[in-house]
């Protein structure tokens, strides 16, 4: 049995922990961390769950960032999601969707109407995400794993342009 609870601060360090466990030493280096820098997170979508013991056994996090259409005008906003990681002794179980599905609904709830991340698209075509086309995440990344899910009806339609860090101005509250 595990325990679904909002991140807290007295958590970062074990969440810290999990994902450097989970992650490539360099992970902090991904451009997806340079539109995290400095920005706080979706903090009502931050979610870890805990086993019976207390252990920590997964956590995903969302951050706010936009898509600058290069017209000028305030960009889209769009939900960040990741990372998210399972402990290795935990996978399988169906942990990461769990926490997938939970705050997407909340998303939603939220009024967010479009989720970004970059990944696999096998693993995550299961949640509905596509890979976007004329999206553009800072590089070194790989444009076939952009991908986005619409959490309103054509929320993606015509949306182009590059990726950028949250100004803040109309996202969506908790």
């Amino acid at each position: 049995m595990y325990q679904m609870e909002e991140e807290v601060e007295d958590d970062w360090w074990e969440v810290e922990a999990l994902y450097d466990l989970c992650f490539a030493p360099g992970r902090t280096a991904l451009s997806s961390y340079r539109l995290r820098d400095g920005v706080p997170t979706v903090a009502a979508l931050c979610l870890i769950l805990r086993d019976a013991d207390g252990t920590l056994a997964a956590a995903i996090r969302y951050w706010p960032a936009e898509i600058d259409e290069g017209d000028g005008e305030d960009g889209e906003d769009v939900l960040l999601l990741g990372p998210i990681a399972v402990h290795p002794t935990r996978q399988g179980e169906g942990l990461g969707a769990l926490l997938i599905n939970e705050s997407l609904a909340e998303a939603r709830r939220l009024g967010w109407e479009r989720v970004l991340l970059v990944g696999d698209a096998p693993y995550y075509a299961r949640f509905g995400f596509k890979k976007l086309e004329g999206v553009v995440m800072p590089p070194p990344t790989n444009p076939d794993r952009t991908l986005g899910l619409e959490l309103k009806k054509g929320a993606w339609q015509g949306i182009k342009g590059h990726v950028t860090k949250a100004s803040g101005a109309s996202l969506p509250q908790a």
